[in-house]
C-alpha cells in the first residue's frame, strides 16, 4: 500500500472507440477517478496539461494507458521522492522495433544539442512530479515537445531530477 489518499485523472483525448465509456463506467466505481474529455483530439501535450491542471494533490504521476508499462515499477520511482523534485522512468528494455528505437535514439540526442537536457529517454511516459513544479513553470506545448518544455524549464528553476529505470 503506498497511500491512503490519492486521485486518478484519465484524459481522454477525442479517442473514437469506446475509451469514453469505459473511462466514466471506472468513475462511477470511486469517487477517487475523474474523467476528462477532449471532444477532439489535442494531442500529447494538451492530454498531460488537462491532467495535470486537474491535478489536486502534493504528487503528481502520470503514464500512458497503453499497457507498456507496468505499474508496479512506480515504487522505484518514489523510493527517490524525498530526495528528488523529478523521477523520471526510462526503458529498461525497450521493446519498440528498430526505427522506433533509432528515431528516439535521435529524438534524444537533438533534445540534448539543442536544450542540454541529458536524459536517457525523454519522452518516456512514466514520470513523478512535485506537484510546486507545475505551479511555478506551467505548460505552453501542446505537442510531442512537452516533455522537454517541461523537464527544461523545471531544471533551469532549480527543480531536480532522478532517472530511474522501469519495465
Amino acid at each position: 500500500h503506498m497511500t491512503q489518499s490519492f486521485e486518478i485523472i484519465i484524459v481522454n483525448d477525442g479517442s473514437r472507440d469506446q475509451t469514453g465509456a469505459v473511462a466514466e463506467r471506472l468513475a462511477t466505481l470511486s469517487d477517487a477517478v475523474r474523467v476528462i474529455h477532449h471532444p477532439q483530439n489535442r494531442g500529447y501535450g494538451a492530454a498531460l496539461k488537462s491532467g495535470i491542471e486537474q491535478a489536486k494533490k502534493d504528487l503528481i504521476f502520470f503514464c500512458d494507458s497503453d499497457g507498456q508499462f507496468t505499474l508496479d515499477d512506480l515504487h522505484r520511482l518514489l523510493a527517490w521522492i524525498d530526495r528528488y523534485d523529478m523521477i523520471i522512468g526510462y526503458r529498461e528494455k525497450r521493446q519498440d522495433p528498430v526505427h522506433r528505437r533509432m528515431n528516439a535514439k535521435g529524438w534524444n540526442l537533438l533534445v540534448r544539442a539543442l536544450f542540454g537536457l541529458k536524459v536517457r529517454d525523454i519522452d518516456c511516459a512514466f514520470k513523478v512530479f512535485r506537484r510546486q513544479i507545475f505551479d511555478r513553470i506551467g505548460i505552453d506545448t501542446v505537442g510531442a515537445m512537452v516533455n522537454t518544455e517541461i523537464l527544461s524549464r523545471a531544471l533551469r528553476s532549480g527543480f531536480t531530477l532522478k532517472e530511474v529505470p522501469v519495465r
